[in-house]
């Protein structure tokens, strides 16, 4: 009789077990399409075995009490799980380059309306038309018109670049914010699951999803390494620096460049703002490559994209290709910036020389101390020292406006700087001084940021310069107006210092795009290619660990049908104990 009652706690416990099985198989079916769910597997384990004749010599006699659940599991692959996140932040760092590229392009090409290299065309057609009538106030007033329209459109790309730079600037902020609040969310749900695991009955199936799915989400955004611990505590590294722990999570504060607003992240449980020291999350001072491995996440991207200035020529010319490459030829921004203003630039420049042409002060002061300067008196009284290389007005070669004025007005002027300043000797002699570009200070450069067409000649064209005394002492149009056309052909700059074939202005525009172009292809067809194997990598996590309608149905008939032989199972030893009851008693 013991047996047999002890017989229906074997069949009690399949029944109990196979209900629990397939409340499993039914909460897997529930979640078949919840995002970060993960399927649940039941194993099972022998109850307690009671022993009979535990003296005997030869073997012991054991009655088992039936199954019971050992454990619900996660069906993970960690190798997997380590492999699509690899992959994914790859993903993440090549897509974002390769967006902020593509939109570079379009800016460049203005929508496909290319206005700004047709404002270029008409620039170069209207000195084509002033070299053969350069007494024409209707070809001169043509010249300032299409030099005020090619400003203006080098100035919409620019303004263009710059603001898409701030856009990024912005997305950098919701990328840091992001973090934080899933550094925060992972931090919780490690408390959580912590609290529920301890005494070793149950597992935090979902939360170990919801953090699951937030690592996933993180490794988008930044290069991480992670462990969890033996009591359940995900630990989490960003650039060997730790970002959650068993203690919780270290904030990520934003550094504000205050001249350009641009924000960087920064650990703030290692710095100190108030003396200005920083301890900046993103590591750039190992080259970003696959062979490094550090070419990983959408923040590192769009930092780099954004670059840490507004940039101007300066960002290239006279600089090596080391330097140029350290610095604008990481970014996106900074390259296109840099370009786009090296061009205007050199056609401003260029201009400007041919109508108020320069040269040393050496060819028309002859008299130089021991030190080989010369000091002269400015407008405003005050001594102006010079040396021998400075430059100063050819006042004998340069054409003036219908004025006869010295000096010619320039076409583009700089808005915080007259190009000359009017100085004397102890002689009386006049002679105007070049103000050289600052390159401290955008507002004394011919860069984008500061250009304009020269006022008085929009007042009056005619006092563009174009008119030289001949030898009889007539004034007659020159023949160095010509030289505005012939410039347009002339190959004596470069793209940047990786590209050092010579390019006149009309190839520049040309070779700017399609430079920007290849960039922005070679990291798009990397990102299609990480693409292609994260998603690889997630079809193949998603066969361990998603929900398949039709093998969780098999599963749960497979359930059903260990539930009804348990049912069946005590049924019979039911009948037996009660024919033993009845009939024998």
């Amino acid at each position: 009789m013991a047996n047999g009652f002890g017989s229906l706690f074997i069949g009690v416990s399949g029944l109990q077990s196979s209900q629990n099985g397939l409340n499993t198989t039914a909460n897997n079916l529930s979640n078949i399409d919840t995002k970060g769910y993960v399927r649940q597997r039941v194993f099972y384990s022998d109850r307690d075995y009671i022993t009979f004749n535990q003296t005997a010599a030869v073997s012991k006699q054991q009655s088992g009490l039936g199954v019971k659940i050992g454990d619900v599991r996660h069906t993970r692959d960690v190798f997997l799980d380590k492999s699509y996140r690899s992959t994914y932040g790859r993903y993440q760092f090549y897509d974002k380059t390769a967006e902020a590229s593509r939109e570079v392009e379009t800016y460049f090409q203005e929508l496909e309306g290319k206005a700004f290299q047709e404002g270029l065309e008409d620039l170069w057609i209207s000195f084509e038309e002033l070299s053969k009538y350069p007494e024409d106030s209707v070809y001169q007033e043509l010249v300032i018109q299409k030099s005020q329209l090619f400003i203006s459109r080098a100035s919409a790309v620019y303004s263009g670049l710059q603001t898409y730079q701030y856009n990024i600037n912005t997305q950098i902020e919701d990328n840091i914010d992001r973090m934080n609040e899933l550094g925060k969310f992972i931090d919780e749900c490690n408390m959580a699951i912590k609290k529920i695991e301890t005494a070793g009955i149950e597992t935090a199936m979902t939360l170990r999803d919801e953090r699951d799915k937030a690592l996933d989400e993180l490794a988008g955004l930044v290069e991480l390494d992670y462990y969890e611990t033996a009591d359940g505590i995900l630990k989490i590294s960003i650039d060997s620096v730790e970002f959650v722990n068993e203690n919780g999570y270290n904030h990520i504060g934003m550094r504000k460049d205050p001249s350009t607003g641009f924000v960087d992240p920064y650990w703030e449980f290692l710095s100190d703002p108030k003396k200005n020291q920083y301890t900046d999350v993103m590591d750039f001072r190992r080259d970003i490559s696959p062979e490094n491995q550090n070419d990983k996440g959408s923040l590192k991207a769009l930092i780099l994209a954004r670059g840490d200035h507004v940039a101007d020529y300066r960002d290239i010319e006279g600089l090596t290709q080391k330097e140029y490459n350290d610095n604008a030829g990481m970014s996106v921004m900074l390259k296109a910036e840099a370009m786009i203003d090296q061009l205007i630039h050199k056609i401003v420049t260029s201009v400007n020389d041919i109508f108020a042409p320069n040269t040393a002060a050496s060819d028309y002061i002859q008299n130089w101390d021991a030190n080989g300067t010369a000091t002269l008196k400015g407008p405003d009284g005050k001594d102006i020292v010079i040396n021998k290389n400075t430059l100063i007005l050819d006042a004998d070669n340069c054409p003036v406006g219908s004025d006869k004025k010295l000096p010619p007005r320039e076409l583009f002027t700089r808005i915080g700087c007259d190009r000359y300043t009017e100085a004397t000797d102890e002689n009386g002699n006049v002679y105007y001084i070049y103000n050289e570009e600052d390159l401290t200070d955008s507002k004394n450069m011919y860069t984008i940021r500061s250009l304009s067409v020269n006022k008085e000649l929009l007042v009056d064209e005619t006092l563009m310069p174009h008119l030289m005394q001949n030898q009889n002492g007539d004034m007659v149009a020159v023949d160095a107006i010509q030289k505005l056309s012939d410039i347009w052909e002339q190959k004596d700059f470069y793209l940047n210092p990786n590209d050092l074939r010579p390019i006149d202005f009309k190839s520049y525009y040309i070779s700017m795009s399609n430079d920007m172009a290849t960039f922005g292809n070679v990291y798009e067809a990397t990102a299609d290619s990480l693409a292609d194997g994260s998603l690889s990598t997630d079809n193949a996590r998603q066969q361990v660990i998603g929900v398949s309608a039709d093998e969780e149905l098999v599963t749960m008939i497979k359930f059903q049908n260990a539930y009804n032989a348990a049912s069946r199972f005590i049924n019979v030893i039911n009948e037996m104990i009660e024919h033993l009851i009845t009939q024998l008693g």
